[in-house]
């Protein structure tokens, strides 16, 4: 990958469930593990995966230890994230091995050959509506430290709740709370940034106030389209997805592969330019 020196895969919104069970007669578990097949397939070369949080559908230690189970053999590092329906402290007793900063909060950041990678933990179960997300002062605070260290180089920042408003009127109910602050400081940084955000259940891409984001679609069920929905549990059984960010001197780029169809898709060569 010319002028790329950074390969990372993006899976958001697995919501496990316990073994034998179903959303909208669907098993997350295997809707994930069929789009985890098929991205160590075809992309085995990434330096890493991140998990963008709603790792599990209920929080409860028995579809952590599921989704541990599905993870156990994964020959990639993984950076975890956790989003408004998991449980900070039963995360933690499940995969004691993620990263936590002194607050206790599931936030990391790493360096790749291409880019530094940081994620934030906007999970607060205290926050109203309940499911939104919030960025404490102490969570911003080590954003702050975290840009400094990054020092110009391409930084992708990656959160569950977005800090926009998408047009789907029960979700943007639930989104980050107090997006100002962190975009305030996103802006201001000095060299290329891309925003990763998951939550919706939908590929959309844009800039909230100057700064370039993508949303990633679940690997298992799906927002329905009719953007004047009040409700934010409306789900339909649409191809699941999972991302593939490049990023490195030639800018960052984000992909998202819809694995059920490509898995039913052969490739053709045609000699004739698209």
């Amino acid at each position: 990958m010319k002028g790329f020196g950074t390969k990372l895969l993006v899976f958001t919104d697995l919501h496990i469930v316990e073994e034998g069970g179903e959303i909208i007669g669907l098993d997350p578990g295997a809707r994930f593990s069929e789009g985890l097949s098929h991205a160590l397939t075809h992309h085995g070369d990434a330096d890493g995966i991140i998990l963008m949080g709603d790792l599990t559908h209920h929080g409860r230690t028995s579809q952590f230890e599921r989704l541990y189970g599905l993870l156990k053999d994964v020959p990639l590092p993984i950076t975890y994230m956790l989003g408004n329906h998991d449980n900070r402290d039963v995360f933690r007793r499940v995969f004691p091995e993620a990263d936590v900063t002194s607050d206790g909060h599931v936030q990391r950041m790493q360096e790749f050959a291409g880019c530094v990678l940081i994620t934030l933990d906007t999970m607060d179960l205290q926050v109203k509506p309940r499911h939104s997300g919030v960025l404490c002062p102490s969570r911003l605070a080590w954003l702050e430290r975290a840009l400094v260290w990054a020092a110009g180089r391409p930084v992708v920042v990656a959160m569950h709740h977005p800090p926009v408003m998408t047009g789907f009127a029960g979700m943007d109910r639930i989104a980050l709370q107090n997006p100002e602050p962190l975009l305030d400081m996103l802006r201001s940084y000095g060299g290329p940034l891309h925003l990763l955000c998951g939550h919706v259940h939908r590929t959309i891409s844009g800039f909230a106030e100057g700064v370039p984001f993508t949303i990633f679609k679940s690997p298992c069920h799906q927002q329905p389209m009719p953007f004047d929905g009040a409700g934010s549990a409306n789900s339909v059984d649409e191809p699941g997805a999972y991302g593939i960010v490049l990023a490195g001197e030639s800018g960052i780029i984000a992909h998202s592969e819809d694995f059920a169809i490509a898995a039913a898709t052969t490739p053709s060569r045609d000699t004739a330019s698209r």
